[in-house]
């Protein structure tokens, strides 16, 4: 009995020795991992701010992209921090590395067209073929821009409707953007009787021209015969305006001209664009 009670003794002994060893070993793995793990909210959060202020500053980086780019180096230094506690503890962070790279891998698989839409976005924003309030348009939509995001563009329709367009469409189609220049050029196609002194009706379809203040003075207006028909030929007034009056300029020049000539106009009627 005196024997079996040592041995007990001796084995609790032994036990809480180890036990206060662990405790001490795992005590300072757990202050060391506190440390890191507020040291590297912290590094996240200033580097967050840098990168965003830094980005800021940059001619071209639109604001959505950087706010992309900085969360993206927070979230990879909190990945990185949380890995190396892990370690701290005696967990294997080579296998933790590869199971983030498959999760990664079978995330992006299942997010394929998501993923498409934000590679797009970025060179949306990057190279910035429209911006907002600019007026675009391709095959499947037109509108003008109010918001470019990482996924999608919001556009508004000329008769006020909201439409969104992901980004894969606008990146991987022609886009017409009629705001982008500062000038925009006009042709507009008057028929004139064979009866009628071309040179007058040249001469008249100038002056009508300059006196439209709207209407740019370099590159300066011009008339020429555009094509002749059996009874007429088909004069073309070619002008130049500045491109948020060229709606309201285009339809101005159209009543003037057709009510000086008392006649309809040759020619369709002027491309398509939102009113200003």
């Amino acid at each position: 009995m005196e024997q079996q009670a040592t041995d007990i003794i001796v084995a609790t002994r032994a036990a809480l020795a180890q036990a206060s060893a662990l405790a001490v070993q795992y005590s300072f793995s757990i202050m060391g991992a506190l440390v890191l793990l507020v040291l590297g909210w912290f590094l996240s959060r200033i580097l967050h701010r840098w990168a965003l202020t830094g980005l800021s500053h940059v001619r071209g980086i639109d604001a959505t992209l950087a706010h992309f780019f900085a969360n993206i180096l927070r979230y990879a230094v909190l990945i990185l921090v949380f890995v190396t506690v892990l370690g701290q503890f005696g967990v294997q962070t080579a296998s933790i590395i590869a199971a983030l790279g498959a999760a990664g891998l079978a995330i992006g698989l299942a997010l394929q067209g998501t993923l498409q839409n934000i590679a797009a976005g970025i060179m949306l924003l990057v190279l910035r073929p429209f911006r907002v309030g600019e007026y675009i348009e391709t095959k499947d939509v037109s509108g003008t821009i109010t918001e470019v995001g990482l996924f999608a563009t919001e556009l508004k329709t000329s008769d006020g409707l909201y439409r969104l367009a992901p980004n894969s469409t606008l990146w991987n189609t022609p886009v017409t953007n009629f705001s982008r220049e500062r000038t925009r050029k006009h042709d507009l196609k008057v028929k004139v009787a064979n009866d009628r002194d071309i040179d007058d009706e040249i001469d008249r379809l100038l002056t009508i021209a300059r006196e439209d203040s709207t209407i740019e003075s370099v590159p300066a207006p011009q008339v020429f015969v555009d094509s002749l028909e059996e009874s007429s030929a088909i004069l073309t007034l070619r002008y130049w305006v500045s491109t948020p009056q060229w709606f309201k300029t285009t339809r101005e020049m159209n009543r003037r001209v057709r009510i000086a000539f008392g006649q309809k106009l040759a020619g369709p009627e002027p491309d398509a664009a939102p009113a200003e």
